[in-house]
This record gives C-alpha cells, sequence and structure tokens, in this order.
C-alpha cells in the first residue's frame, strides 16, 4: 500500500488496522508513506518498471495518465460482486472516464470562504452571500486605517505566487462554477472554461484586483495567509477548511475568524478534494487487495483511523471526528463543494 502523508502519524494509526486484516487474512502488509514532492512521478516510474503499489491513494489530477495507462483496475464490477456501492458517502466523485477507478478515503475538506468577524462588524455588514455582497465589504475594507496614505487592510488576500497548479483549485475554479461554467465539457473532448460563465469569472476577479495587496503576484496563498489575513490585516481569504487547525489555532489564536462555504453568483460553489485508494492492474492478488480497501474503508476501520487524525466520514454509519466548527458544513453543504472532474489530458 502506498499513500500520501496526511499527517505526522498517519503509519501509527493505521498499523491495527493492518494488523486486523494480516491475522485474518494470513498474509503480510507493507505500507510505505510517499513524499508529495513528485508524487505522481514516483507513480509513474514505478508502474513503468513493474515495482509499484497493489493499492494506491491517487487524487483526482492523477487519475486520467494512469487510466490511459491501464495502470489502475475499473472498480464497477468488484463493487457489484460485493453490493457495497451503497456503503460510501463520495461514490459519485469515483466515476470517471467511464469507469469507478477508485474508492473514497479523504474528502471534505473543501477551500472555504475565511471572514474576519471583527472588521466585518466595524463595516456593518454580515458574511457574504453573493459576489455582490462579497464585492461591497472588500471595497469597504479596503482602506487606510492609521492615516498614513497607505492601505494597511484589505479585502481580499489571495497570493496568485504559487508555482503548483493545484492553487487553482481554490483560486479560480470557485469562481468559475459559481458562474455556472465548468472546466471541460460534458464529451471530456473539449475545455469549456473558455465560455461566457469563465470570462464572467475572469471579469470579476479582475475586478477584486482593486482590493487585494500588491503582492499578491508574488506571494502564494499560505504566505498571504501568514502576511495578512492571520495579521488581522484582511477581510477575507480563501484556504482548505484543515486551514482552521494546522493554521489559525496554532499560529493567530487570537484571529476571530467564521467562514462561508462557498460564495453564489449562478449557484453555491467551492473546491473540495477527494481521494481515492485505487487497485493498481499491476496486483498479483487483486481479490485480496480489493478486500484490504474494503477493510481499509470499513466503517470500523474509519472510525479508528479517524480517532487518531480527525476527518470527516467517508463510509455510511461513520460518526463525525473531524473538527466540530465544520461539522454543520459536512453535514448541509456536500452540494456546495465538489472536486475536479477527472478528464483526458486534465492536468495539461
Amino acid at each position: 500500500v502506498w499513500s500520501a502523508p496526511l499527517t505526522d502519524h498517519d503509519a501509527d494509526a493505521w498499523k491495527p488496522i493492518f494488523e486486523k486484516f494480516e491475522k485474518e487474512n494470513n498474509c503480510e502488509i507493507e505500507f510505505q508513506i510517499v513524499p508529495w514532492d513528485n508524487y505522481a512521478e514516483k507513480y509513474a516510474t514505478a508502474i513503468s518498471a513493474g515495482e509499484g503499489p497493489d493499492i494506491g491513494y491517487m487524487y483526482a489530477e492523477m487519475f486520467p495518465q494512469f487510466i490511459e495507462m491501464g495502470a489502475v483496475e475499473d472498480l464497477t464490477p468488484y463493487l457489484e460482486k460485493s453490493g457495497t456501492s451503497d456503503n460510501y458517502l463520495y461514490l459519485d466523485d469515483a466515476k470517471m472516464m467511464g469507469g469507478i477507478y477508485g474508492l473514497p478515503i479523504e474528502a471534505a475538506n473543501p477551500g472555504v470562504l475565511y471572514y474576519n468577524k471583527d472588521i466585518l462588524e466595524k463595516l456593518g455588514e454580515k458574511p457574504p452571500k453573493t459576489w455582490d455582497d462579497f464585492k461591497r465589504i472588500c471595497e469597504k475594507a479596503t482602506k487606510d486605517t492609521d492615516g498614513d496614505g497607505k492601505i494597511d487592510q484589505w479585502g481580499l488576500a489571495q497570493g496568485w505566487g504559487s508555482k503548483v497548479f493545484g492553487s487553482l483549485n481554490w483560486n479560480w475554479y470557485p469562481y468559475l462554477w459559481q458562474a455556472g461554467g465548468d472546466i471541460f465539457n460534458d464529451d471530456l473532448k473539449s475545455v469549456k472554461f473558455n465560455d461566457k460563465s469563465g470570462l464572467e469569472a475572469a471579469k470579476f476577479l479582475k475586478e477584486l484586483q482593486a482590493y487585494v495587496p500588491e503582492d499578491s503576484l508574488s506571494k502564494d496563498s499560505n504566505e498571504m495567509i501568514e502576511s495578512v489575513f492571520g495579521p488581522g490585516k484582511a477581510a477575507f481569504t480563501i484556504m482548505l477548511s484543515s486551514a482552521a487547525t494546522s493554521v489559525f489555532d496554532e499560529s493567530f489564536p487570537d484571529l476571530n475568524w467564521g467562514f462561508v462555504t462557498g460564495l453564489e453568483d449562478k449557484k453555491a460553489a467551492t473546491f473540495g478534494a477527494v481521494d481515492h485508494l485505487s487497485l493498481m492492474s499491476s496486483a498479483k492478488n487483486k481479490e485480496l487487495a480489493y478486500k484490504l480497501i474494503q477493510h481499509m474503508l470499513s466503517v470500523e476501520s474509519m472510525t479508528e483511523f479517524h480517532k487518531a487524525i480527525p476527518r470527516a466520514p467517508i463510509t455510511k454509519g461513520e460518526p463525525y471526528q473531524g473538527d466540530e466548527r465544520f461539522k454543520e458544513m459536512v453535514e448541509n453543504d456536500k452540494n456546495v463543494y465538489r472536486p475536479l472532474v477527472v478528464g483526458p489530458h486534465g492536468v495539461e
């Protein structure tokens, strides 16, 4: 089993789950954590050399290449045989390029719109729901608060300096989806983001430029949070919900923040990754490997795993053990956040 590093104690959390399976199935499990750097490239190199895993943790952008290579199994017949399709809360997000090439293991960590409660209160504003609300508040929040002639409080702390295309997941796609657009046309043979909705999203972002710090093109989103939003110098920022624990609680405990899951133009939407466990086609014992995937994703296993690594449930019947501040979002806003569409040449 290959997995990405979700925390610094993943192996400890999986150990008792794996040991139970090993005992019941008279087998040994080799668990390897692959660093995020060059994650997809390591898979490609290993698979080409016949040295890949039996089970791999994969994110949406990885799938097109490996589906076209025939490196991952379509799990549709396995699900039909086991009759377990109804067990998985995010199974619809696993349907890609004509098959089901993974079972969701990590979900419900969307890129939300954080707001500074103190700034909005001083402005006499409530949390925004629509683009009009958002733009109005950004404009009112962008000002010189100490009278030195320079803007020192901004509407939006959004960084565009990242060299990693994954930052588009919260910097661009939410606006595109909110405008009613999408990345691919339904046939997955042509792109759709350059249509009227895409143009509306681009224009809106251009308008927001007046309310974003001048160095937003040289800093990424994390740097903008550390230097602008965290210290209380911006009304809004956009980042994963997990940033509440990993960044705000750790580095800015006095920050008085709230969040909106996703703004609305034509509809409310934002990005939320859904990562999967995939059965690799090179597995020598596919039945046993699929059985292990089922075991890893069972209610019992996920309940124990999420005690050690708090996350939202991904399996029906599993209790919520994630951040309590986002419980209502996970339970009520599941139709607002969504992953990328997996299509041919998706990364390109």
